[in-house]
């Protein structure tokens, strides 16, 4: 048996044990700039091998929620640093996570109120940014329609990522996170309901992939493969995505491919916790015949579910995240 609280090497890190911090959005910071409060909320959570920070704005145009940190400006790489300082000091290591809503935001929290952008221009008009509405009040708004990427643009987005990671690494995090899932830009881009593009980026599984990979690489080559993960949610359906037939092999390409790039970890969200579509039987071994890097998986985690995930040799960390903030 596995046990749990024994270090775990990976990539050039030493985990002190296999317990994860899962990401969660806090909104905390209203100027975007992290803070000493920031830093004394993820020390005391530094019991976690590894910490996964909130979702963070990689762009003033990637944002659907107001007060989230940011890792575009030289102030907030500035701001994270204490951060990463206090975790260090505790014995834990900590990746960032880098976050693009595309279509699940709010002209409110876009510059110069102008349209969210996506994959398409399809509006998730049964889902909220937090914002403000008409009358300037703050709260739950409904997605505003987006206006879909031009080919041209795509390159900017990807740049805008890389810029991120490399900002990561300056204010001292061990590496990045990239938030494919729960239905936002990356994810959007997966899927053929909300990706209605007919250019490259559209249309078959290799090139609804393409923008995610295309992200991948440029990390890659701002701060070394070992330096970045991704998060995926296969059979969610968060923010309006609904299954498609092909939704496992596009999976089963994704895996195969990152295999090739040695990323340093897959971090995938079973989504049963949040009253979603839970993975089916059988997938995550089907993942794990797929990818032979490091699996994470958070989602409904217990500890003897840990156990038994870790002793199959399925999953290599388990994260958990309502069990950091609870009390």
């Amino acid at each position: 048996m596995t046990d749990l609280f024994e270090p775990f090497n990976f990539n050039a890190l030493r985990l002190k044990n296999r317990f994860v911090m899962a990401p969660m959005t806090r909104a905390r910071n209203a100027n975007g700039i992290p803070n000493a409060h920031n830093a004394l909320y993820y020390k005391q959570r530094a019991g976690a091998g590894l910490i996964i920070t909130e979702g963070t704005a990689i762009s003033e145009t990637s944002m659907g929620v107001l007060y989230i940190p940011g890792l575009y400006t030289e102030a907030q790489t500035e701001g994270w640093k204490a951060v990463t300082e206090a975790v260090h000091s505790a014995g834990s290591k900590i990746y960032t996570q880098l976050w693009h809503v595309g279509r699940i935001s709010h002209v409110s929290n876009q510059p110069n109120r102008q349209a969210p952008v996506g994959a398409s221009d399809l509006q998730a008009g049964h889902s909220h940014a937090w914002g403000f509405d008409e009358n300037g009040k703050e709260g739950f708004v409904i997605c505003s329609k987006p206006r879909a990427l031009a080919t041209s643009e795509i390159a900017q987005v990807v740049q805008d990522f890389a810029k991120a990671a490399k900002n990561a690494i300056k204010a001292g995090f061990d590496g990045v996170e990239l938030h494919g899932a729960n239905g936002y830009l990356i994810e959007q881009f997966l899927n053929p309901h909300t990706n209605q593009r007919t250019d490259t980026y559209g249309g078959s599984i290799e090139n609804r992939s393409r923008f995610l990979l295309e992200v991948v690489d440029a990390c890659i080559s701002a701060i070394g493969a070992g330096r970045v993960a991704i998060r995926l949610t296969p059979y969610g359906d968060m923010h309006e995505l609904p299954h498609y037939d092909e939704l496992e092999a596009t999976y089963q390409y994704l895996a195969k491919e990152l295999s090739k790039r040695n990323i340093s970890y897959i971090h995938i969200m079973d989504q049963q916790s949040r009253g979603s579509f839970a993975l089916p039987d059988g997938f995550l071994e089907r993942f794990r015949s797929w990818y032979d890097g490091v699996i994470i998986l958070a989602g409904g985690m217990s500890k003897e579910k840990a156990q038994s995930l870790i002793d199959a040799g399925t999953i290599d960390l388990a994260a958990f995240g309502e069990s950091f903030i609870a009390n």
